[in-house]
C-alpha cells in the first residue's frame, strides 16, 4: 500500500512558512493541512555542535506549536543549515551580507543539513539529512546578478538551489538534491512510514 493510502486516516500538519517546503511535500502525493502562523524564537545554545543546529531548531518549532494535537494528528516541522566547515550561516539580512556569503561559498565545499521532527500526541521522532554540495569558482557579476534578481535574504547560505545559482554555479552535490531545497523527501516519507507502524506507543 502506498504512503499517501495508509495515511489516509491521520491528518498531516506542515507547519512552514517555506514554499518550498509546502511544493515538496504536496509532490509525494500526501495530504496536509498548512499549520496556522505561530512564534518560535528560533535559538541555539552558542555550544552545540553545527550538525545538531538543524534538527535542534526542528524540534524547537514543534513544541513551539500552540494547539495540542490529536491522537491521528502528525505535525511536520524542518529547519535547513548551510555549514561552512563549523560555522553556521544563516539568512542573510541585506543584499551586501548575501553577496560576501556567496562569496564564501564560491569554489568550496558546503554541507546543508535539514533536521526535520515528526510529532504525535503519543510520540516524536527527529531526524536530519545531510548533503554536500560545491559551488564552481563564481565571478563577483554572477554574485550580484543573483542576488539582486533573486533577492535570496530569506534562504540559509543566501541561495536556493533550484534558482538560476544553482544552475549555473554548482558543480556537484552529494546526498539529496531536495534536501538542499529544504525536505529531504525520500527520507521524510520512510521516516512516516517508520512512526505510524514501527515504533511502540510511547518512547
Amino acid at each position: 500500500m502506498l504512503l499517501q493510502d495508509k495515511l489516509k486516516t491521520y491528518n498531516i500538519i506542515l507547519a512552514s512558512a517555506s514554499p518550498r517546503r509546502r511544493e515538496l511535500l504536496r509532490a509525494t502525493g500526501i495530504e496536509y493541512r498548512l499549520a496556522e502562523k505561530f512564534e518560535c524564537e528560533e535559538s541555539y545554545p552558542a555550544s552545540l555542535a553545527a550538525l545538531d543546529v538543524a534538527p535542534y531548531l526542528s524540534r524547537l518549532k514543534s513544541h513551539a506549536y500552540p494547539t495540542a494535537l490529536g491522537y491521528n494528528d502528525i505535525l511536520i516541522t524542518a529547519d535547513t543549515t548551510v555549514l561552512l566547515g563549523e560555522r553556521v550561516l544563516g539568512k542573510p539580512a541585506t543584499e551586501q551580507e548575501a553577496k560576501v556569503m556567496i562569496g564564501e561559498l564560491s569554489g568550496r565545499e558546503h554541507k546543508v543539513v535539514t533536521g526535520v521532527t515528526l510529532r504525535m500526541a503519543d510520540r516524536e521522532h527527529t531526524f536530519a539529512s545531510v548533503s554536500t554540495v560545491r559551488f564552481a569558482e563564481l565571478s563577483e557579476e554572477q554574485i550580484d546578478y543573483y542576488v539582486e534578481n533573486y533577492k535570496p535574504m530569506d534562504k540559509a547560505g543566501a541561495y536556493g538551489i533550484q534558482e538560476w545559482i544553482g544552475y549555473v554555479g554548482i558543480e556537484s552535490i552529494e546526498g539529496s538534491f531536495y534536501n538542499v531545497m529544504g525536505l529531504p523527501v525520500q527520507r521524510l516519507c520512510r521516516e512516516i512510514e517508520y512512526l505510524i507502524e514501527l515504533l511502540p506507543s510511547c518512547y
